[in-house]
Formats: C-alpha cells, sequence, structure tokens
C-alpha cells in the first residue's frame, strides 16, 4: 500500500497525507480522520527511513533508564512512551545500571542520527560525562537533575517529600526512626537522607540510624532492615526511600518475631502498585510517575523542534498515602 493509494482511499490529496504522516498541525481535523481511518483500514505501514531522509528525522528517543527492574522507572517508562506515541514517535529503551560503558554503547546511536533526543534516568554524578557524550543533541533529565544548568529536566523536590514521610512517623508519636538509603551517587539518595535528617531535627529527635541497601531490591531492604536490628537499640519506626526496599524490611521485621506497625512502622517512597499487594499496605509518598515520564518527553519533543529554546526545569508534586503499615 502506497501513500498514493491511501490518498485516494481518503478522498484527500497526496501532501495531505504526507502531512498527517509527518504530524503537521496544519492539517484539518476532518481531513486528519479521514487520513488515519483509511491507514487503519488498508493496515499501511509508513517507511520509517524514507520519512527520515525526508525530513532528517528519525522520529525514535533514546531512553537510558539506570534499572528497568525498578517499579518506579518501569512506570516513568510507560509515561515516556504514552506521550512519545501520541506524538508520532518510537522510543529506544537502553538499561544502562548507571554504567558510563554502556551508555556510551547506546550513545553511539547519536552518530549515525538513529534518535532525535534523549531522555536519561542516570545518577547525578554521571551528568557531566553524559553532557561530554551527549554534545548538542536534545536532551532532558528526569528524576535526577542539576538545580541549574544547561539540561532541562523534570522530578519532584525530594528533601520535601522525604521531610513529608518523617514528619508523619514523628506526628504519629514514632521516637526512633531509621532510615533506609541507597547509593548516595544519586542526587534523590541524598535528598531523602537530608530531608530526614532536617525532621529529625525540627522534631528534636535526637535518635537516629540509616542502613545503606546494596541495591533497589526486596533482598538488599531485607539484609538492610536486619542490620538495623541487629543494632544496640531497636528502631520503632523505618522510613525506606523506594517501596522495593520497603517491602524487603518489612519481611524482615515479621522473620524476626515483630509487628508492622505495632513493633516498628514502615513507610516507603514512589506509590508503586507494590505498596497495595504487600501485608499489611504500605505507607508511601507516591510520586506522579507516569506524569514525570510525559512531561520528560514532551520537555524534549519541545527542544527537537525548537534546539535554541532555554531548558526548562519542572518539579513536580508528590503525595502521601496512608496505609496500615504506619
Amino acid at each position: 500500500m502506497s501513500i498514493q493509494k491511501i490518498a485516494r482511499l481518503a478522498g484527500v490529496s497526496v501532501a495531505t497525507v504526507s502531512r498527517v504522516l509527518n504530524n503537521s498541525d496544519t492539517v484539518k481535523d476532518k481531513n486528519r480522520e479521514k487520513v488515519l481511518q483509511a491507514i487503519k483500514e488498508s493496515n499501511y505501514q509508513p517507511n520509517l527511513l524514507a520519512r527520515q531522509l525526508r525530513t532528517a528525522r528519525s522520529s525514535m528517543i533514546l531512553v537510558m533508564v539506570s534499572d528497568i527492574s525498578n517499579p518506579f522507572c518501569a512506570e516513568v517508562v510507560k509515561g515516556i512512551e504514552e506521550e512519545a506515541e501520541k506524538n508520532g514517535y518510537r522510543i529506544l529503551l537502553c538499561n544502562s545500571g548507571s554504567d558510563i560503558e554502556r551508555s556510551r554503547s547506546s550513545l553511539q546511536l547519536l552518530s549515525g542520527k538513529m534518535v532525535d533526543g534523549i531522555i536519561t534516568m542516570d545518577a547525578f554524578s554521571k551528568l557531566p560525562e553524559l553532557s561530554h557524550l551527549i554534545a548538542s543533541t536534545p536532551w532532558v533529565q528526569c528524576a535526577e537533575y542539576a538545580d541549574a544548568g544547561e539540561i532541562s529536566c523534570v522530578g519532584i523536590n525530594d528533601s520535601d517529600a522525604s521531610q513529608e514521610v518523617v514528619r508523619y512517623l514523628a506526628d504519629k508519636g514514632r521516637k526512633r526512626i531509621a532510615l533506609i538509603n541507597h547509593d548516595l551517587s544519586y542526587k534523590y539518595a541524598r535528598l531523602r537522607q537530608q530531608g530526614y535528617l532536617q525532621q529529625l531535627e525540627q522534631h528534636q529527635l535526637a535518635w537516629q540510624a540509616i542502613g545503606y541497601a546494596s541495591e533497589l531490591s526486596f533482598n538488599a531492604g531485607k539484609h538492610a532492615m536486619m542490620a538495623l536490628l541487629a543494632g544496640e537499640e531497636r528502631p520503632d519506626a523505618v522510613f525506606a526511600v523506594s517501596d522495593t526496599l520497603a517491602a524487603g524490611a518489612m519481611a524482615a521485621i515479621q522473620a524476626a518475631g515483630l509487628s508492622v506497625p505495632e513493633d516498628i512502622a514502615v513507610a516507603g517512597f514512589d506509590g508503586t502498585e507494590l505498596a497495595e499487594m504487600v501485608t499489611p499496605p504500605l505507607t508511601t509518598l507516591a510520586q506522579p510517575s507516569r506524569d514525570i515520564g510525559r512531561q520528560a518527553c514532551r520537555l524534549v519533543l519541545h527542544k527537537i523542534d525548537q534546539p535554541d529554546s532555554a531548558p526548562e526545569r519542572v518539579i513536580m508534586q508528590g503525595h502521601l498515602i496512608e496505609r496500615a503499615s504506619a
């Protein structure tokens, strides 16, 4: 099926079909519907290579995530993909593990003009080297970001969000609130720890304990919690910087013969489906994960269309979901 046949089926010009395929805003809604219906009925597949040669664009976005097994990352990617498809784009997904060599390999796609823009979720500490590799390609940093700079970014205020969780636990009468954190090369980990410490100080809670999970996994959360339980004084509440770590912490508490929340309250972060699946259901600070992804995609598409536009910094709002674990 050719573009000419699509035009005949829709009763419009070849130029109109071409404008629809290239997501032009100049097409009347009525004509756009005719073309889209003709494409659907004929199962037409546009020649992407031909379109790339014609428009100097690939209609592809490279998405580099630090860990696709992290439910938060997976939800952000879903949001990116939804927004990309709405705008005629597809995504290429790279699970970088924040490894600069794996990132370098994926970024070779830039030299071949295989992608039009990039969305990254790598650790903040990797941004300077990534910036050198990416150069002038339209780029948006998601979840991890600088306070200022030349890179558009989208995320939440991690320090404020963390303080909201610790404030909630303190207001419930918890006096020994521990933190299970992750890799401090991630800015979110540093900011959430900062918020934890600030809120303890505001509530004049001298007791503190921080455990560091080796990775964002259930088992790592379990081991970090076991280490906290082995301390001289047991916490009466635990705040974990991800729902996955919190689920592991709950398993360790229950395996030790203790109850959640009667002996130890537990709160997580991210607002993933996992928080509703554990027993008891998990109190968590929910991030607008899919909206973060959608907004990141909008930012990179804007940068693709207007390369000289100023970088934008979008800070979105999370919210605390109270459940039985705390």
